[in-house]
Order: C-alpha cells, then structure tokens, then sequence
C-alpha cells in the first residue's frame, strides 16, 4: 500500500459505494425513524449526496445531544443519517485502510480480527511469560483523562494530513471532523471517532515502543497497560509517558492511572486478570443481573419475545466465557 493517499476520492466516490455505506449504516436500524425515512427515496437521497460530495457542496450537519448512563455517564452527539453514512463511506474506502495497518499489534480497540477478548488473553498470557522470567514484576495501568472531549482536532487534522495528500478528502475529512461546535474534543457517536481516536492515541504507542523501548505494552482505545520488572523503571515510563502526551497530544491521565504489583492483577476490559484466571468484575455481573430482570419483565409483558431476548444476550454470554467463572450463566439466567 503507498505511503499517502493521492487522487483516489472521485475514483471511489460511486453511487453503488455510497448505497453499500448506506444498507452497512441502516443495518439492525430499519426501525428508527429517521432510517425509516430516508429508505423511502434512498435512490434519491443517495444521487444528491453523490453530487453534493463531488462537486464539494457537502456540509455536515449539527448534531442531536443525550446522555447515556452506562458504564458511567457518556455525552453522546448524534448526527443527521445522511452524515452517518458518509462517516460509514469514508471509514470503510479510506480510513480504515490508511490507518490501521500503521497501529502497532498489541492495539486491540475497533479492529477487525480483535477486540476485548482478544486483549484479554493477550495479557494473561504476557503477564504468564512476565512470571516466569522475574517472578514478582510491576504493572502500570493508565487510563486517560475524558478521551474523546479532550482530543485537540487541529493535531488530530496534523496526524491525519501526513497519510492523505487527496485534497477532496482531506476537504471532507476537515468537514466532519470541525463539525460540532466545540474547539476541543470529537463526538463519541460517531463513526469516524472510533478510528480518529484509535490513530490519535497511535502517536503515543508509537513514542511507548520505539521511544521508550517498552516491550510489554497494551492498548485498547484509551485504556492501556504495561509490565516492567522494577517500580524505578514503571516510574520512568510512566512519567515519560505524563511528558509525552501533555506536550504532543494535549493529554492527561486520570486518576485512575496507577502502578503496582503483579500479585494483585489486573482490571481491563471488564475482567479481573492473573496469571491463572480471568474473572469477571462484580460491576459486570451485576450490569448482566439488571439486563436479565429487565428483559424477564419485557418478556413477561409481551414487548420482547423469548426468541429476541436470546438474540440480545448472545454477546454477554460470549463475555462471560470468556472467564473462569465456572456456573455463572447458570447462576444468572436460571
């Protein structure tokens, strides 16, 4: 793949690419209204959003605003359809294959092939080898400060600018991600965050594992970990990292962000972690026994079926085998 991008937006901007972005963005989704509504004259809409996006007419729109309280209270911005699907386009015919390929292995967020279990048994398995070669090691466990409000989106633009030298792209790329009225910060709702988050933070890896030579190092969006044999060379690290992304990326770690020993283990991606187990947190048990009454009292009132429910829960019955806890889905759903 080149190095840079150059001239490729009018030979992939087709109305047959745009359609594809726009059953990929419905899919799951028909029932929403606003779906509902432009599935009525797609053909239509599709052609206008092919001249609008050709001829540079483009203009993203604002946003709608809510919260969401899970696992912690989230601000969500949520975009008109049309921009969905043009989030859905650029992802999938440009960004993605930019970008990802450039991301180091041990990155694990919004990756095809990845993801949260994968991590996971990534780590347990490092911090088995950790074990071996020095017995008693330490682990920093960093988390960063309100992510996605904090990522500066004139260096975001920066970053973006040395793999694209498309100029229409580059236009479209500066319409999503200047939209929205805040200086700082990309919205959380969006398609395109999860890879402007995943490159952004990119930098950082980058400077981990070449800079600061740091061989046992995870990631997944902003959540990551490393394991060092002293506490003299996790404070080094840590502090360097501190350095780092306060100068270069405008970034700050949370409190969250800690140091310890490897007898105690490890919170990530929802799972408590050793060298011998992996268990699910207590706030993630409880997140599943409050889904399970709520969906039993749905089921008992005729607004969900059996059959929906079981559709439902299929991914948090993959989250829980994933751990040694041996007769939790039968503790919880029987």
């Amino acid at each position: 793949m080149a190095k840079t991008i150059k001239n490729q937006f009018d030979k992939k901007l087709t109305y047959e690419s745009l359609m594809k972005a726009h059953i990929k963005s419905r899919k799951n989704k028909t029932c929403k209204k606003d779906i509902i509504l432009f599935n009525l004259k797609q053909e239509e809409y599709i052609k206008f959003l092919y001249e609008e996006l050709k001829n540079g007419t483009y203009k993203h729109g604002n946003y709608t605003t809510f919260y969401v309280h899970e696992p912690k209270l989230r601000k969500i911005q949520k975009s008109r359809y049309v921009d969905r699907v043009v989030h859905r386009w650029v992802v999938d015919n440009f960004l993605y294959e930019i970008f990802v390929s450039q991301f180091i292995y041990t990155s694990y967020a919004c990756i095809k092939g990845k993801g949260m279990h994968t991590a996971t048994l990534d780590i347990q398995k490092c911090m088995k080898h950790c074990k071996n070669i020095w017995e008693d090691y330490y682990i920093i466990k960093m988390d960063v400060r309100k992510y996605f409000q904090s990522i500066n989106k004139n260096k975001l633009y920066s970053i973006i600018g040395r793999k694209i030298q498309d100029k229409k792209l580059l236009w479209l790329l500066k319409e999503i991600i200047y939209s929205g009225k805040e200086d700082v910060g990309i919205p959380i709702g969006n398609y395109t965050s999860q890879i402007f988050a995943n490159t952004y933070l990119n930098e950082a890896d980058q400077f981990i594992k070449h800079n600061l030579k740091v061989k046992y190092y995870f990631r997944y969006m902003d959540d990551s970990v490393i394991f060092v044999k002293t506490k003299e060379e996790a404070k080094y690290i840590l502090d360097k990292i501190k350095e780092y992304l306060k100068q270069e990326l405008f970034l700050e770690l949370n409190e969250k962000t800690q140091i310890f020993k490897s007898k105690q283990g490890i919170n990530f991606c929802g799972y408590k972690i050793n060298e011998y187990r992996i268990k699910i947190r207590d706030r993630g048990k409880k997140k599943i026994k409050q889904k399970i009454k709520k969906l039993k009292k749905q089921i008992k009132q005729g607004t969900m079926t059996s059959k929906q429910a079981q559709k439902y829960l299929c991914g948090h019955i993959g989250y829980i085998k994933y751990a040694n806890n041996h007769n939790l889905i039968n503790k919880i759903f029987y």
